[in-house]
Parts: C-alpha cells; sequence; structure tokens
C-alpha cells in the first residue's frame, strides 16, 4: 500500500477533521484506492520508522486551481475546514499552500477526498 503524508496536519487527521487533501502530481491516483496515511513518508532518520496514522480510501479526485477557493468565497471556506483549518479562510489557506508547497494559486492541484478505515 502506498504512504501519504499528512506532516502537517496530523492531529486533524488523527481526529477525523480533515477529510480533503491538495496535492502537487498524484496524476495516478483512482477513486477506490487505499493509502496508508503516515505522519511523515521522506526525511526520516536512518533506523527510524514511518509513524503510521491509518488507513484511507480514495472518494473522489478532481483536478482545479488553487485560485477557485479564492475566487468562491463559501467553497474556499468550506474547503479549508475539510483540509484541517477550521480557522483559515480559503485567501489564507492558498498563501499557506503556495508558501510551503512553493506555488502559484493558479497551479492546478490534485483535491483528493477521502475516507477513514478503521
Amino acid at each position: 500500500m502506498r504512504n501519504i503524508s499528512f506532516s502537517l496536519t496530523t492531529p486533524q487527521f488523527i481526529a477525523r477533521t480533515k477529510t480533503v487533501t491538495r496535492r502537487l502530481g498524484w496524476e495516478f491516483l483512482k477513486v477506490g484506492d487505499h493509502l496508508m496515511a503516515c505522519e511523515k513518508c521522506q526525511g526520516i532518520k536512518r533506523g527510524d520508522a514511518i509513524q503510521r496514522l491509518g488507513p484511507i480510501e480514495i472518494v473522489s479526485i478532481t483536478r482545479e486551481p488553487l485560485s477557485r477557493m479564492i475566487d468562491e468565497a463559501r467553497y474556499g471556506r468550506a474547503e479549508a475546514i475539510r483540509e484541517g483549518f477550521p480557522d483559515l479562510n480559503g485567501r489564507q489557506f492558498v498563501e499557506m499552500f503556495c508558501h510551503h508547497m512553493a506555488c502559484k494559486p493558479t497551479t492546478r492541484v490534485a483535491r483528493i477526498e477521502f475516507s477513514h478505515i478503521f
């Protein structure tokens, strides 16, 4: 089973308040795929184990520009909540995402909706 990292949103994932994630790439992903959520998948020190958080199933995957969360304020707010950031609006989420991922608001990303399996 392929791993997917939730290093910035581990507490939200564990609390099950995160049901959507946005990623660059991930073209191979399909509805129904199962992934293993992990705290961190890369940059693990030699001898350290991956901290598994639990399996997820992909419910929906779409491609959209991040700017949709800015252009459609209600959508952006609702999506920020589903991403695990209830204190952010769409614009703030996009700014944070772009800062961490070194991309632009016009970047098309994979919007991945998932359900927890356990």
